[in-house]
């Protein structure tokens, strides 16, 4: 790393919920880069099973609004206006992880400001109209003003991304969209994934495996009504608000185990016959997990997973899953029994090996050298005002 200089790392929001891809980002970069490190709400400081007990975290207003601890995107109107309110004027590098209003912080012209982008704002870009038409808040009156309100953020989101020097973003597809709505280019580097948490196993046993949290854009739904069809053995491992409605859905070869341990799922994930995976993201990092388990995969072939996952058919010497079309029953029955028929063809090492590419140490690598890169282009050429 480039000495002498001060950094600064902004996420948006430090949780015990909160433990996805951005956060597990977030972990790997305070590991090599002395950040101080700021977020709209911090509650894992506090929190003592936290790699953050007790670390000194900069937060906003929020912090002290009702019930913020458990979902600050309820307070949506106010998440730019907040993130406009940390003062970093004292460092010289700001590093921020952005999947909402991270990249909205206020530097200085002498600041340097690289944006770890997991995600655009989607629900006010792409999935504007499948948010309104799902939410309460999209019908009627209070449709009116959730209409006004995107409208307001998605010029705000453009008006951020103008203060961010140099993107990053965690895939091709998300790189896609920071052009599509930015007209930025970004440097794709993929997040680290933990692979080596995971035991490789060659030898299969006879059940299909999904693990995700059950909330209605994962798709759960679709994967649960294709397995009652086709009668094949399914585990379904996660919570969330859908629970209960998976549970009614689902015959008796599909079961329904609700949360588990990571040492429970990491098991299942070693021995499934095949992960299925419905979700459209902008990574996915459990299809990368299932790989590194030597554990093929039948995917919904859009966004991340679409450069995860390398299809049998297109790659028959180094396919390690499945990549189905469109997020329906239909499509997913039929990428099952297209799975049955090359189950033998799938080799469990190609798909560790393919697992190998997304390795923390690789992610390091990359990042540091990129910020190393952005850094010293800042230094020979400055900035002419």
């Amino acid at each position: 790393m480039t000495n002498n200089l001060t950094y600064a790392l902004v996420h948006e929001w430090l949780t015990p919920k909160a433990t996805g891809g951005s956060e597990l980002v977030v972990k790997e970069i305070l590991k090599y880069i002395d950040a101080d490190l700021y977020a709209l709400i911090d509650f894992e400081s506090t929190n003592p099973e936290s790699y953050l007990f007790g670390r000194s975290i900069g937060k906003t207003f929020l912090q002290n609004f009702p019930l913020a601890r458990n979902g600050v995107q309820k307070y949506l109107p106010f998440l730019p206006l907040a993130i406009e309110q940390l003062d970093l004027r004292n460092y010289d590098i700001i590093l921020s992880s952005s999947h909402t209003v991270a990249k909205g912080v206020i530097t200085t012209p002498q600041q340097l400001h690289i944006c770890y982008c997991h995600a655009t704002m989607r629900f006010a870009w792409d999935l504007t109209f499948d948010y309104l038409a799902n939410s309460f808040m999209g019908q009627g009156i209070p449709g009116m003003m959730t209409r006004y309100l995107l409208h307001r953020l998605r010029q705000w989101d453009v008006l951020a991304a103008n203060r961010v020097d140099y993107f990053i973003a965690n895939s091709q597809h998300t790189a896609s969209r920071i052009w599509r709505y930015y007209r930025r280019k970004a440097e794709v580097i993929y997040p680290p994934v933990n692979i080596d948490r995971f035991s490789y196993q060659t030898k299969k046993e006879d059940y299909y495996l999904i693990v995700s949290r059950l909330v209605s854009y994962k798709k759960v739904s679709l994967i649960i009504q294709a397995f009652n069809q086709l009668g094949l053995p399914l585990i379904v491992i996660g919570t969330g608000p859908q629970l209960p409605k998976m549970r009614q859905l689902a015959q008796p070869n599909v079961q329904i185990l609700g949360f588990q341990p990571d040492e429970v799922v990491e098991k299942y994930l070693a021995n499934a016959k095949a992960f299925v995976y419905a979700a459209f993201e902008d990574f996915g990092i459990a299809p990368v997990e299932a790989q590194a388990c030597g554990t093929p995969v039948i995917a919904f072939g859009t966004g991340g997973t679409s450069e995860t996952v390398r299809d049998i058919r297109q790659h028959p010497d180094t396919g390690t899953g499945i990549l189905f079309a469109e997020q329906s029953v239909t499509a997913i029955i039929d990428a099952v029994k297209t799975f049955i028929a090359y189950e033998g063809k799938f080799n469990p090492e190609v798909a560790r090996d393919q697992a190998a590419n997304f390795s923390p140490d690789i992610f390091k690598q990359r990042y540091l050298g990129y910020v190393d890169r952005c850094c010293s282009r800042r230094q020979k050429a400055p900035r002419k005002f």
